[in-house]
């Protein structure tokens, strides 16, 4: 599992968690996300990719995040290519080009 530090937004107030998780959990095969934890850091706002194939590229992460209200865009160039890096290493499938040029494109137009 990898698990890098991003800063994930919340588009209606733009109010920012600049310690928010991002990774890919190779058990699950998914992507996944977390943020804005509560007072006590127990409970999250934000919790994506805890089921089994749940998202399978960043491009539906991100989907799902925007859907809740939340964005990860921009994302550092390092931490994207560690990520792809990452999936490409553990997935049981390989990334297709597809994949990975949606997400630099989502990047690029930021």
């Amino acid at each position: 599992m990898s698990r890098y530090t991003i800063t994930v937004t919340r588009t209606a107030s733009h109010h920012a968690d600049p310690d928010a998780i991002i990774g890919y959990d190779r058990p699950l095969q998914t992507f996944f996300l977390q943020a804005f934890p509560d007072a006590s850091g127990e409970d999250l706002e934000l919790w994506l990719g805890t089921d089994f194939r749940e998202f399978e590229t960043l491009s539906q992460l991100r989907s799902a995040a925007i859907a809740r209200g939340f964005d990860l865009i921009p994302l550092a160039s390092g931490i994207l290519h560690k990520l792809l890096e990452d999936h490409a290493c553990e997935a049981h499938h390989a990334v297709s080009d597809t994949i990975i040029q949606d997400i630099l494109n989502e990047t690029s137009a930021r």
